[in-house]
């Protein structure tokens, strides 16, 4: 699948302005992730576009509208992965892509909140400012840790290396992002 059908899949689903950006803020974040892991770009790009697109319209039927979509599909790669964002659905992690969107789900959505609140933007965000609003739990309290550091542990990554890379990725495109 393409980032073309993605979109259009996404905006049959999707109308609201927060949620959109979501998508492609993760968008980005998987598809630099690939890149540094030599994966397929198109492919991460996609699952981390498509992963919430149907939250909007069908909450109480997350993740399953998009999964079986992508399943029709054959999109099964993806689809798995969508399925595996969240640990408590107790979907088993089989590959590189299944762990990164984890990693990359909440604490980028995290990431966004943080940089929201300062006059700078993303601009002067450090990894350090963000380890310490994720030990304020009145801060984004939606935003579950857990899944973040479940996330972080299973793709093997350092948690400062990785929220610096991810910042990194969302300075490249903050105007875009309006962040």
């Amino acid at each position: 699948m393409d980032r073309k059908e993605a979109r259009s899949i996404l905006e049959s689903m999707t109308e609201g302005d927060s949620l959109l950006r979501h998508a492609r803020t993760v968008e980005l974040v998987m598809e630099a992730y690939a890149e540094k892991f030599g994966e397929d770009t198109e492919e991460w790009a996609v699952t981390g576009m498509l992963h919430d697109a149907d939250y909007e319209k069908f909450p109480d039927e997350h993740p399953n509208r998009i999964v079986a979509i992508l399943r029709e599909k054959g999109e099964e790669k993806i689809a798995h992965a969508i399925s595996a964002h969240y640990t408590k659905w107790n979907v088993p992690y089989e590959t590189t892509l299944d762990k990164a969107l984890l990693a990359c789900d909440e604490l980028t959505g995290f990431i966004v909140a943080c940089s929201q609140i300062r006059p700078e933007g993303i601009e002067t965000l450090t990894a350090k400012s963000v380890k310490k609003k994720l030990k304020q739990a009145s801060f984004a309290a939606k935003v579950e840790r857990d899944e973040i550091a479940a996330g972080v542990e299973m793709l093997g990554v350092d948690m400062t290396e990785h929220i610096n890379f991810i910042i990194d990725v969302l300075k490249k495109n903050k105007e875009e992002l309006n962040i």
